[in-house]
């Protein structure tokens, strides 16, 4: 077996296909992430020509001449057809090619690679905006071993995200039913405010002991703390013990999002003075299901709402303790705390395979490389 060096000039076709009958609507628009996906589109097209707009059918390519770190990429791996905006430039494989040459789908784990964004951002133009053009595209250089071995790691790739595309249509139909559980709640359970089931708690570092900074990120997980506290007086510090919250009602509005975080660490830590801790002052409620409240979408849209006009869209504390939970009995709770750390879970395990099947692809192009030299 040989290897054989293109450029991709040789290999693909450029797509000019327009939606100009109007076959396709608002809701076939499509935008690609730089993780090399396809995805709802986040800008608003309404008032657009889509006349104009790019069609993208199965097995074709599509990219964002504009570029940051990474490509935004797309690879059209459905049965639908999409439509793009003419900011894009979209292409197939020539039919040709992907007979004898190059499979499409080798192509995209090709795209898929960290090595491909270097190599994309090394042939990029431009100052303050970078630009990766078609002529761009066409000048990179691709080494491919024989069509039946691409496909061999082809198959692998598949299966992987296959393996993955279950478990997460699992992932969904759970959260389904969590949704489903929440919803009912919400129109059945008596409603506590939030000020009625936590107390505030300042317990300050006054023996300078504790030395574990933490602040709380917009996942509402504690982390350590990114401020820099060289020549800080710890001693103002508040301290965060297991089970407690803490709370920062800043930069909600401009976060869309409410940091609150529920320490189950052993050992105490310390939080910046500007944050509130909290206790549950309610035994009739979990602490874990008022965090799994908070940790709701719909939590953070509220707390968006309910944030002030200032340049920070701060969420100030009254406005939280303002806040309502509706309370099911305790055995009801469990039952939901437990459903939704079951999701958490396995959606964290979700990732770790979206990343996983990331960090095989230069594998697979590397293993298939060194076959085709045998």
């Amino acid at each position: 077996m040989t290897l054989t060096k293109y450029r991709l000039a040789e290999l693909l076709m450029r797509n000019t296909e327009t939606n100009l009958r109007m076959e396709y609507s608002i809701s076939d628009v499509r935008g690609v992430l730089n993780t090399k996906a396809i995805s709802s589109t986040k800008v608003d097209v309404s008032g657009r020509d889509l006349r104009k707009f790019l069609v993208v059918r199965p097995g074709g390519f599509i990219f964002n001449h504009r570029v940051h770190d990474r490509l935004g990429l797309g690879y059209n791996t459905s049965n639908d057809v999409y439509i793009f905006t003419n900011d894009y430039v979209a292409f197939y494989v020539k039919p040709s090619v992907a007979k004898n040459i190059l499979s499409p789908d080798y192509l995209y784990i090709w795209f898929l690679r960290n090595e491909f964004d270097r190599y994309m951002l090394y042939k990029t133009y431009g100052s303050a905006t970078l630009f990766f053009s078609w002529d761009n595209m066409c000048e990179l250089e691709i080494t491919l071993p024989p069509l039946p071995v691409q496909q061999k790691y082809v198959e692998i790739y598949k299966a992987m995200v296959a393996n993955q595309q279950s478990y997460e249509r699992g992932l969904e139909d759970l959260k389904l039913s969590f949704d489903i559980l929440i919803d009912q709640i919400k129109h059945t359970a008596v409603k506590k405010t939030v000020g009625e089931l936590l107390l505030e708690v300042d317990q300050r570092n006054d023996d300078d002991r504790i030395t574990n900074v933490q602040g709380i990120n917009i996942s509402k997980q504690f982390m350590p703390s990114v401020a820099d506290t060289n020549g800080v007086d710890l001693k103002k510090y508040k301290i965060v013990q297991l089970n407690q919250f803490a709370f920062s009602g800043m930069q909600t509005g401009r976060d869309k999002c409410i940091r609150i975080a529920l320490y189950k660490g052993n050992d105490p830590i310390i939080i910046s003075p500007a944050y509130t801790v909290f206790e549950n002052k309610d035994q009739s409620v979990l602490s874990e299901y008022i965090m799994m409240w908070f940790s709701r979408d719909e939590s953070d849209r509220l707390g968006w709402f309910m944030s002030d006009s200032s340049i920070r869209s701060n969420l100030d504390l009254d406005r939280f303790y303002e806040t309502e939970i509706p309370i099911p009995e305790k055995k009801v709770q469990k039952s939901i705390v437990d459903i939704y750390s079951v999701y958490s879970t396995r959606r964290k395990i979700n990732e770790q395979l979206k990343a996983q099947i990331k960090a095989i692809c230069p594998i697979l192009i590397r293993g298939s490389l060194e076959e085709g030299r045998q």
